[in-house]
């Protein structure tokens, strides 16, 4: 029979409606429970495109004999890490601050109040990997329960109070000056760090960090120095050519389980691909160099293709497993490329995708870049053009014949700030590469969002799926990455409401989660009350925090919308952060983009005029060439949807429709111009 996750709308939780283990989700029921049943809990996270959680649920929950001891002994709650985020950050603390490490699966031990007192992450069914079987650790944790009890529960009390002492930046005791000094410690961290051989940072698993290659774009910008600039370069390359990148079907996986970036784990989250949709877009910009356009728009239209509802809302995640085998939709034999291309044509392929009869990963083979078409040309007597074509041609035959396997599952939620981090890919992509598709694309899912994931009390739901909405109230990140996105779609269509959107989306950040006296913002609402405390969200990880895009919001609205009590705000955070960057540079890359921001006057750029007109787009086609980090945009060319006024159009609009741009930094403006190489000279 299910279980009680049966009710649940999150598909990672339904993949376990049918273990035996009595499996209750994150709330009151679970909780009182466990008081009257007088039982410790269990607390299971995970999400759906999770490889080792898919094992260990084969291992362990769907195990009678481990599922019989879970059910006497503990009460057992299982948590969609992507639904309830607040839940995975406090309890991942706990995880790390006992193991050094963490990861998912997570395991969390914690008495009926929900106090941790011992954790980890993946446990095997028997003692393997040098660690000790899951049924040993339960038996053991259940005999405690009953005869060390005072030492659980004083373990528990002390670190409920770390956890809420660590998180909190008024902690510190002090407060830092803004300056330039955090860049520079942060840059100097990154050089010590990286791979020159394979690019990235450190050794491996390997992880994408889009954040810190925008941090080193920026400081490129700011410094002139062109190993900033070569770091990035290599990495995105290496990561692009390599397994890392879907070299069929476009879009990035989770991460390499190498240093060279050949064998991913082959799930594929919504977050990353955004991200590196826009850093890769910011890398086109820098060098003009086509290979990183060529990946940015392959990876949105991937997420077009596979990853976006009828809607207009954008899914979660793909599965790294097929048919319970990781990898197996994306992988391939030499005899398979062979019969399918015919013997030259396959030949060329192989080699180009270094495809061999042994294969490169687990006696199969990833598809990644190891030759140019010029030298598979020569190493064939062909010419470049009859490579390139062969080399196409093959991959769009590889693909169709793809689509015939039994695809990995996609994880079909709709959450709101990951939809975010979507919607201000496509709307920048779409701006930089002059893309309207795209900019449809994140119209379409603001509008979705603003529609479907808003209640009748104006708040602002967390996660939505098959068009019904959760009950889970936004969180910080919610707000903070859904008012980034409307920002871009403001700036991509001129349309004052999404402007207008992106203010009232703040305001109510600020009041929900903004009460703190250091600045800086809450991961929950005033109201949450199912946590031990209200943990703040700090640093950058995977995705960036949602402290981190708040002030960037407020900074780029302080600009828009002339409210000064924004930037107040940005700079005091910045204040009580500055001493944490200085210490961890590499846990705050997308913080320091704001402080970069903070510390630069911006060069404000303001469109008016007919905005249809080629002239008009030819002239921003001049501006978003350039790669211009702490550039205001407003757009002054659609003044009849004006719903909120910029200060920076005061003065600045007529009524004879010529498209002009005004470029003002430092209170001085140069005169306005409506010719493309002077603005470009302008820019310069």
């Amino acid at each position: 029979m299910p279980n009680r996750l049966a009710l649940e709308t999150s598909p990672y939780l339904l993949q376990h409606q049918n273990n035996p283990v009595d499996w209750l989700p994150w709330g009151d029921t679970a909780f009182g429970l466990a008081l009257t049943q007088d039982k410790p809990i269990f607390l299971s996270v995970g999400y759906s495109a999770c490889h080792w959680c898919h094992v260990m649920e084969r291992e362990s929950f769907e195990n009678d004999d481990i599922a019989a001891i879970l059910n006497r002994d503990f009460i057992s709650i299982k948590v969609d890490r992507e639904e309830r985020p607040d839940v995975d950050s406090l309890y991942m603390n706990a995880v790390l601050m006992q193991n050094g490490q963490g990861g998912w699966p997570m395991s969390v031990w914690m008495t009926p109040e929900g106090k941790p007192f011992f954790t980890g992450t993946y446990f095997p069914p028997t003692d393997r990997y040098g660690t000790v079987a899951f049924p040993k650790v339960l038996i053991a944790i259940a005999e405690a329960w009953k005869t060390n009890r005072a030492e659980l529960l004083q373990q528990s009390d002390e670190i409920a109070a770390q956890l809420k002492a660590g998180n909190d930046p008024s902690a510190l005791g002090m407060t830092g000056m803004l300056t330039e000094s955090p860049l520079d410690v942060a840059y100097k961290r990154f050089v010590s760090l990286f791979d020159a051989t394979n690019g990235g940072f450190g050794s491996a698993p390997k992880f994408p960090q889009p954040a810190n290659l925008d941090f080193l774009l920026r400081y490129h910008a700011r410094t002139e120095r062109p190993e900033a600039l070569a770091m990035v370069e290599k990495t995105l390359q290496k990561m692009s050519l390599g397994g890392m990148y879907d070299q069929l079907g476009g879009g990035f996986h989770r991460y390499s389980t190498d240093a060279t970036w050949l064998a991913p784990h082959f799930e594929k989250m919504l977050y990353d691909n955004a991200q590196l949709a826009v850093t890769l877009s910011h890398a086109w910009q820098v060098t003009g160099n086509n290979l990183y356009r060529g990946f940015a728009e392959e990876t949105l239209e991937y997420v077009l293709r596979e990853m976006t509802s009828p809607e207009g809302g954008f899914y979660s995640a793909q599965d790294a497993d097929s048919e319970g085998v990781e990898g197996k939709f994306f992988v391939w034999s030499r005899a398979e490329i062979i019969e399918a291309l015919g013997e030259r044509d396959g030949e060329m392929f192989c080699a180009f995708y270094d495809v061999t009869e042994h294969g490169n990963w687990e006696e199969t083979n990833i598809l990644h870049v190891v030759r140019d078409v010029p030298q598979v040309a020569r190493q064939f007597g062909v010419s470049v053009e009859e490579a390139g074509r062969a080399i196409d041609a093959g991959s769009k035959t590889l693909l169709a014949l793809r689509e015939n396997r039994i695809k990995p599952a996609t994880d079909d939620k709709i959450l709101t700030s990951w939809n975010g981090l979507m919607i201000s890919a496509f709307a920048e992509c779409g701006l930089i590469f002059d893309r309207p598709d795209f900019i449809a694309a994140a119209d379409k899912c603001a509008d979705f969002l603003l529609y479907h994931h808003i209640n009748e009390n104006r708040d602002l739901l967390r996660t939505s799926r098959a068009g019904s909405a959760a009950h889970t109230r936004g969180f910080l990140e919610d707000y903070a990455f859904l008012a980034h996105g409307i920002l871009r779609v403001y700036e991509a269509t001129g349309d004052g409401k999404w402007l207008s959107a992106a203010t009232e989306c703040c305001e109510n950040m600020i009041r929900l989660f903004g009460e703190g006296e250091d600045g800086a913002f809450y991961l929950t609402s005033k109201d949450a009350t199912d946590l031990i405390h209200r943990p703040k969200d700090l640093d950058d990880n995977a995705i960036p925090s949602g402290n981190t895009v708040a002030l960037e919001v407020l900074l780029e609205l302080s600009h828009l919308t002339g409210k000064d009590e924004y930037q107040v705000r940005v700079e005091k955070t910045l204040r009580r952060l500055v001493p944490m960057m200085e210490k961890y540079p590499m846990g705050f890359s997308r913080l320091l983009g704001v402080l970069d921001a903070a510390l630069t006057s911006p060069k404000e750029i303001v469109f008016t005029g007919d905005a249809s007109s080629p002239l008009m787009a030819e002239l921003r086609r001049k501006v978003y060439a350039r790669f211009l980090p702490n550039a205001v945009l407003v757009r002054g060319d659609n003044p009849d949807t004006q719903t909120v006024f910029s200060p920076l159009l005061e003065g600045r609009t007529d009524a004879s429709g010529t498209p002009k741009v005004y470029v003002c930094e430092n209170n001085v403006c140069a005169a306005p111009v409506s010719d493309p190489e002077s603005l470009e000279r302008l820019l310069r």
